[in-house]
């Protein structure tokens, strides 16, 4: 109950800190104008996210002294970096290959205090070791992440409810032996999913205040890392962390080579996410972020029947959550088809 009582704290408190924060970008005019990858069509404060990295870190450092001091220093270090980082690019946009080398050092501290993938199990085949090559894996694990989720914060609500929902997954995959609070990664998650959810009541369709960059790469950070916070807690550590991300890794995974297989710009605006399509086919924002939260509950709980040894999830993760994708996938396709209408 204890647990109950702060998650609920920290939504109430996160909510008010977004509050405050709506005031202060209505001062500074902070806005997020559109451009080609915009769902919106009129410029929307951001920096809202700030209440989430203030929230995370916070308890972070609460949490500290009574579970793994040296993880959880370097994760708050290294998470204030990647917010500054973050900050820096919602307020001037800075140049993508600083913004890759900041985020490269942060990796690498990251792999050397926290460690790297030895292994990932995968459902129906089994233990796969990975070796020296794990720590490219684990690298570009953290990298991706980082800018994948920074990616995917482009509509209404669903950056932020995905987080509210795999920090739930996180919260019971790091007590999976049954003692609540026990680990650093056991907070962080509770700090993400309480923080994201305050801060949803300000940035739900129709938004009032936008994430920014400076909690998009934190949350996508935060959960890299939590993989390798809960890898000695059980279970497939880099597996687990991939279905609570899965349906932000495949949006911008299959997305970025799409693009680069068509030899486009990737790094330049656009709208060829699978959101983007659906909401160029006409879905509201709200129904799309419904949509990505619960995909995201289903493999949380897939995640924590596969953790604890039941052999029936795992066709569900092998196989069906492809297909899911694979129908949706199909699904924007006509509604694009639909949209453009007969060949003339």
């Amino acid at each position: 109950m204890n647990q109950v009582v702060i998650y609920i704290l920290l939504v109430l408190f996160s909510y008010i800190l977004v509050f405050l924060i709506r005031l202060w970008m209505a001062k500074t005019k902070l806005l997020d104008h559109p451009n080609n990858r915009s769902m919106h069509s009129a410029p929307i404060p951001r920096g809202g996210g700030l209440a989430i990295v203030f929230v995370v870190l916070a308890a972070g450092l609460l949490s500290a002294a009574q579970t793994d001091m040296k993880h959880s220093l370097v994760y708050i270090a290294c998470g204030v970096v990647i917010a500054w980082l973050g900050w820096q690019d919602d307020v001037k946009s800075l140049s993508p290959i600083f913004r890759f080398a900041v985020q490269g050092i942060v990796a690498v501290v990251s792999i050397i205090s926290m460690g790297y993938f030895k292994s990932v199990t995968i459902p129906l085949f089994g233990e796969l070791q990975l070796g020296i090559v794990g720590v490219v894996i684990t690298f570009l694990w953290i990298i991706g992440l980082t800018n994948a989720y920074n990616f995917m914060d482009g509509i209404d609500g669903m950056a932020g409810g995905v987080a509210v929902s795999a920090g739930l997954g996180w919260m019971m995959l790091s007590s999976a032996s049954g003692h609540w609070g026990d680990s650093f990664a056991f907070w962080v998650a509770l700090a993400i999913s309480a923080s994201s959810l305050g801060f949803l009541g300000h940035n739900w369709s129709p938004a009032k205040i936008f994430m920014g960059d400076v909690a998009s790469t934190f949350l996508g950070y935060s959960f890299a890392v939590l993989s390798l916070l809960s890898a000695d807690k059980g279970g497939d550590a880099l597996m687990l962390g991939t279905l609570l991300m899965w349906t932000f890794i495949m949006d911008s995974g299959l997305t970025f080579i799409n693009r680069l297989r068509k030899g486009e710009k990737v790094f330049s605006a656009h709208r060829s996410h699978l959101f983007q399509r659906l909401v160029l086919g006409g879905y509201k924002h709200a129904t799309i972020s419904y949509l990505y939260i619960v995909l995201t509950m289903f493999a949380g709980l897939l995640s924590f029947i596969w953790a604890r040894g039941n052999r029936i999830a795992e066709p569900l993760i092998f196989l069906g959550l492809p297909l899911i994708w694979i129908l949706l996938s199909r699904h924007a396709s006509r509604l694009q088809s639909a949209a453009s209408g007969p060949e003339v």
